[in-house]
């Protein structure tokens, strides 16, 4: 990487930890995800729906196999490729969009716009997380919704570890160390993997929310009504939860 690119500008990092970040669990619990999005958002099917940074397609290659209208944005190219190959082997029609997140718009569009599994939050400048959310917000139809779902500032601070490692699928180590600075708004992260004698390190850092904070994000960029959850199954929020996931309505 030159000296203006930031760890997710980094082909090696997506393609290198795939087996970490997708692993065959994640992509089992993708059905039960998106019958909670449906029934949190009231969504039908044949709706249109975006899925930004989609990444190697889990919940892209769903929604197209329940009948909605699927454009699925990610800025790397191999992921989209796998989304493809896969779409074409079962007959899906996805569009597939390559893109950052902060670039793609597309006005009065969608009926739901996703972004699951914290990817959302990367950017030194705060102003960047509210580009993204205007252009989510605008990307919208009148009545749509957006569905963010990351790691909660709550849980976070209740598991917190300095360090810890483990054995991937694929039989490398992933060793991981943490920071939190700026008074608990952002995570330094360092992966170190280890496969086949070799070892890389990775950087990996974001901002962190708490439930409050991220609505109000979405609130002071357009959105009308905001609920937040503690799964995609309509569970309540509090230190427990595993996951956050946060709907804004237009």
């Amino acid at each position: 990487m030159n000296a203006d690119e930031q760890w997710f500008d980094s082909d090696e990092f997506w393609e290198a930890l795939a087996p970490a970040l997708f692993t065959p669990v994640r992509w089992e619990a993708v059905p039960n995800d998106i019958n909670g999005i449906e029934s949190l958002t009231g969504l039908t099917r044949g709706a249109v729906v975006l899925d930004l940074c989609c990444g190697p397609g889990r919940h892209t290659l769903e929604l197209a196999r329940r009948g909605y209208r699927v454009t699925g944005v990610d800025r790397t190219k191999s992921y989209l490729q796998k989304v493809s190959e896969k779409a074409r082997s079962e007959s899906l029609d996805i569009e597939l969009v390559q893109s950052d997140m902060r670039s793609f718009r597309r006005d009065n569009s969608f009926d739901l716009v996703l972004s699951f599994y914290t990817s959302f939050g990367y950017f030194e400048d705060p102003e960047d997380d509210s580009v993204v959310l205007r252009n989510m917000h605008a990307s919208l139809k009148d009545g749509g919704c957006m569905v963010i779902e990351t790691l909660g500032k709550e849980r976070l601070a209740k598991v917190f570890m300095e360090r810890n490692w483990q054995r991937l699928d694929d039989g490398s180590l992933l060793l991981e160390e943490r920071t939190v600075t700026r008074d608990w708004s952002w995570i330094e992260n360092t992966w170190i993997l280890i496969k086949g004698g070799r070892m890389r390190e990775f950087k990996v850092n974001h901002r962190l929310f708490s439930a409050a904070e991220l609505k109000r994000l979405m609130q002071d960029c357009g959105f009308s009504r905001t609920a937040c959850y503690g799964s995609p199954d309509g569970a309540a929020y509090n230190q427990n939860s595993i996951r956050m996931v946060v709907i804004g309505w237009k």
